[in-house]
């Protein structure tokens, strides 16, 4: 009989994280805000319409399509709003993932579009405030609970956003997912995530090609980081 002690590790707990690399197997989601819409419609605000990417800002951050290519994770499930602008960085990060065959088709879902401002779409900014009913968050345009004509609140944008994490959480546990979509939508995932309400997740900064990273783990979930962004120098 050996005199050697077995000492038995103490199972997992706390889900800690005490490497750099996320480990595999976990429900996780990561969140990309598109890239730089051109400058015509920068001047209005545009909200859900189908605006444009800029080009010449596209050809210029070119290293940072790269840098955030190869931070996302092979054999991922990929989505992307309707948009053009948000399809748009979807190909160009699949198409800056060299020998990246593994990524499959790009998957559409209208429930990670931005928040609609309905009739107010095309505004200038300096007339923007005028229309309002309620004083805006001081990070956001207007106020999660404003709701315009035609429109939608960010209360409805969280709660299709919420379903669509729910139901894709199911879909793909245990998988990763890579979704490419807007500021306003990407605040709501976060509320999701944190249970908060909408107007103090838009607190949050959420810059042009960030990532933010998302997990549900047990059915309860945690935020790993937010609005991480790439490496644009080369």
């Amino acid at each position: 009989m050996s005199d050697k002690t077995q000492i038995t590790p103490p199972e997992a707990h706390g889900h800690f994280l005490d490497e750099p690399e996320l480990p595999s197997g976990v429900t996780r989601f990561w969140l990309i805000r598109h890239a730089v819409v051109e400058p015509e419609a920068r001047k209005v605000m545009y909200g859900a319409l189908d605006v444009a990417l800029c080009a010449q800002t596209m050809a210029k951050q070119k290293a940072g399509y790269r840098s955030l290519a190869q931070r996302l994770p092979k054999n991922a499930v990929w989505v992307s709003s309707p948009l053009q602008r948000a399809r748009e960085t979807a190909r160009a990060l699949i198409e800056a993932s060299e020998g990246r065959e593994d990524i499959a088709s790009l998957q559409v879902d209208e429930r990670f579009v931005e928040q609609s401002i309905g009739d107010w779409h095309g505004t200038p900014h300096q007339e923007f405030p005028s229309l309002l009913s309620l004083p805006p968050n001081p990070f956001w345009s207007l106020a999660a609970t404003e709701t315009p004509p035609g429109g939608e609140s960010m209360l409805d944008v969280g709660a299709r956003v919420g379903k669509a994490l729910e139901e894709r959480a199911a879909l793909n546990a245990g998988k990763d997912t890579v979704i490419v979509s807007h500021g306003g939508a990407i605040r709501a995932a976060l509320a999701h995530a944190l249970q908060v309400h909408p107007e103090t997740a838009l607190r949050f900064t959420i810059q042009n090609l960030s990532l933010s990273i998302i997990e549900r783990i047990g059915g309860i979930w945690r935020v790993i980081k937010v609005n991480e962004l790439p490496d644009f120098g080369g």
